[in-house]
């Protein structure tokens, strides 16, 4: 496969493929806020979609629709007051009256209606004079404040058509990583961060596919550099975008893995490269032949059980111990370029996670190398965390073994982490 054959098929595979649906999901929730608000029942009136889906910017597995109703005006008066819950009471009243058979919840500053693997986020607004939107925020008695997506989504449209359409594209492709190696940042910050590189540059104003394998190694170096930050400016709006969680040395590891993945050129290796960026939406290559195995391949892959959209952090750590030896942390020694000898205990656990709410966890343990294919004990079957968030194994015999685990919320999975364990 060409690079431009290579990139355009990935990007296919990147395709929103519940489009269909979402728009059902938003057009009943319009019309019920319309009946009850305006008493009409038009399912596109006086509502907005915007974040990821709004921007065109997210990708197959999207777990939410961000969409705002907009207030009658002469319903102001009502609400100003510190009826910012009440709003809330009301928005979420309204669409389950509709539909009480759908779960609905109210947030802090969202109705929330949750469907299966899906939910949308309604944000009621009153709209101003200059076209940015007055929202309720029910922290510490309720304030309202201002939100600008139009202009999140006048200056996408706008970039798009002066950078060959490559600034869309190239947040999906970032989706992709981030779903792949599990680095919890929100939408928002990935198309803000690809619309600031784009624009300190010029040399992809014009490129087409072909270049992408450039375009997406010099986005992970200017990730990588980029200096530690609270928060960005928004494209368009100019409105804070936190950074919950550092991403520099994921960049930095993309970089490497986009060199390496060039260095290939359009060769079969290539395609496999390309997949430690960017994970299974990204093409084997046509010419790869499926070898007769002589072990059972049972390895599972969580994208086949549930959609993917990391937006939150997980982070794993794991104790490896042995009688009459010190503990030590095993990304300590890793860090010193140590590999593990067999007959260890290795303890797992989850060190960080800052998923709100209820969700659930999983564990993928698998085996590599010719020693587990002899064996046949590739294991890679994905499990169900007991509930204390902990999973023991032991260095049994030589080979790469890697250990993944996930954060699971309304069938989507929302946090991801893995280490590699190199037993020599």
């Amino acid at each position: 496969m060409t690079t431009s054959e290579m990139f355009s098929s990935f990007l296919s595979n990147l395709a929103i493929d519940n489009g269909a649906s979402i728009t059902s999901k938003y057009e009943e929730i319009t019309s019920a806020l319309n009946k009850k608000f305006r008493d009409t029942e038009s399912k596109t009136a006086n509502s907005l979609q915007v974040g990821s889906y709004g921007r065109w910017t997210g990708i197959k597995g999207i777990s939410d629709l961000d969409m705002l109703y907009i207030m009658p005006a002469s319903k102001w008066a009502d609400y100003k007051n510190g009826g910012q819950s009440t709003l809330l009471d009301d928005t979420r009243a309204a669409i389950k009256t509709r539909y009480p058979a759908t779960t609905v919840t109210k947030d802090r500053l969202v109705v929330q209606v949750v469907y299966n693997n899906f939910m949308v986020e309604v944000q009621p607004v009153f709209e101003q004079s200059d076209g940015s939107f007055k929202y309720p925020d029910t922290y510490n008695g309720g304030s309202w404040k201002i939100t600008k997506p139009r202009d999140e989504i006048r200056a996408m449209k706008e970039f798009v058509a002066q950078k060959n359409k490559n600034l869309r594209k190239l947040c999906k492709m970032a989706r992709a990583w981030k779903n792949k190696h599990g680095v919890g940042m929100g939408g928002l910050l990935i198309d803000t961060l690809a619309y600031n590189f784009l624009k300190s540059r010029t040399d992809y104003d014009n490129r087409s596919t072909a270049y992408y394998d450039w375009m997406c190694r010099d986005f992970f170096l200017y990730l990588s550099e980029e200096p530690n930050k609270d928060y960005y400016l928004a494209l368009g709006s100019n409105q804070r975008v936190s950074v919950k969680n550092k991403f520099q040395r994921k960049a930095k590891k993309a970089y490497e893995q986009c060199c390496d993945a060039i260095a290939a050129g359009e060769t079969s290796s290539a395609n496999k490269k390309w997949k430690k960026v960017f994970g299974r939406p990204f093409p084997a290559a046509q010419t790869e032949a499926k070898a007769v195995k002589a072990y059972r391949d049972t390895e599972q892959f969580i994208e086949d059980l549930y959609p993917l959209d990391v937006r939150f952090n997980l982070k794993l750590e794991c104790e490896v111990s042995q009688n009459g030896f010190r503990v030590e942390l095993l990304r300590n020694m890793l860090s010193r370029r140590l590999k593990l000898s067999p007959s260890k205990r290795l303890d797992f656990y989850v060190t960080e996670i800052d998923v709100p709410g209820e969700f659930t966890m999983k564990w993928k343990v698998l085996n590599r190398g010719v020693e587990a294919e002899r064996r046949d004990c590739i294991r890679g079957n994905i499990v169900t965390d007991e509930g204390y968030r902990k999973k023991r194994e032991s260095t049994s015999f030589a080979g790469e073994h890697i250990v993944e685990c996930y954060a699971i919320q309304n069938g989507v999975v929302v946090a991801k982490d893995r280490i590699h364990v190199p037993i020599q």
